[in-house]
């Protein structure tokens, strides 16, 4: 059965200070959860904020690296989730049920992409 990664990306400047609420982790806790017990997923995890990433960028032959916060990007990988379905379609509903698990004021995207084998 194929891989796909689903990249979480999200709005830090809409999201909440404090980060997730009580009530979204636990909705999350029991998806995610739901999905493991489907033999779907197979890893998954939430990135701490950019503001404490480092970008390191090669162009023209020369590396340069930089830390964050990264104020040019609207959307930033927030997490990931790694998961093995039958096919695409089966990815892009669990990619959505994990976004409906969101409060609406959240801003989130999940980009499901295939995993190239071999």
């Amino acid at each position: 059965m194929p891989r796909y990664l689903s990249l979480v990306k999200i709005d830090e400047n809409s999201a909440p200070a404090e980060g997730p609420s009580p009530e979204l982790m636990q909705r999350m806790g029991e998806l995610i959860e739901e999905v493991t017990k489907a033999g779907v997923m197979l890893d998954t995890a939430g990135l701490l904020p950019s503001a404490q990433g480092t970008r390191v960028h090669w162009e023209c032959g020369r590396i340069s690296v930089t830390d964050g916060p990264f104020t040019e990007a609207k959307e930033v990988v927030g997490g990931y989730a790694i998961m093995q379905c039958k096919d695409r379609a089966e990815a892009i509903e669990w990619a959505t049920r994990f976004l409906k698990v969101h409060e609406e004021f959240w801003t989130v995207t999940c980009e499901v992409r295939e995993i190239a084998e071999g």
